[in-house]
């Protein structure tokens, strides 16, 4: 009985801890005390796969789903497309070339797989200096444009939960 009691305190002092550091006050807030950024919808939901061309006539043919045609975004290794949903979009992602972060999730992943989320927020800047405020890490130094021409940053899977999440300027 004592045991399990300093199992489940052990876990409160763990918990604690992990919510003082999500919930840090070092980051720029607005005079109410809320942040200066709002999370938005999801934009979409990335999945890597090894042949384009297939997995695009699964959503389009199979499945009657609207898509987009293919894009090369040479500055992310990538090609994209998108396949529409209505609430929400799924990218299907393929390398472009074998340096691409996506050859390397493909050669761990053979048969793909969903590589990551996509969040829009309304302001990038203050999203990240908060995210780095509370010691989330990111994959680059500043935002990059992303697929659909606005600034994106990517977070550490390590620090979400095991999730690469993506954060888009809505």
């Amino acid at each position: 009985m004592a045991s399990s009691a300093l199992k489940v305190a052990g876990l409160s002092r763990c918990f604690r801890h992990t919510l003082l550091r999500a919930h840090s006050t070092t980051a720029a807030l607005h005079q109410d005390g809320a942040p200066k950024w709002k999370l938005g919808r999801l934009n979409h939901i990335a999945i890597a796969v090894p042949d384009l061309e297939k997995a695009t006539s699964l959503y389009q043919d199979v499945l009657g789903a609207t898509v987009s045609e293919r894009t090369a975004l040479p500055e992310h290794g990538v090609y994209t497309v998108f396949v529409e949903l209505g609430n929400t979009k799924l990218e299907l992602l393929h390398p472009l070339g074998q340096d691409s972060p996506i050859a390397g999730f493909l050669r761990k992943n053979k048969a793909g797989g969903m590589h990551h989320i996509c969040i829009e927020v309304d302001d990038i800047q203050a999203a990240i200096a908060d995210m780095k405020a509370k010691n989330i890490r990111t994959l680059s130094a500043e935002p990059r444009i992303g697929a659909h021409g606005k600034p994106v940053m990517f977070l550490h899977p390590k620090d979400c939960d095991g999730v690469l999440v993506e954060l888009e300027e809505a």
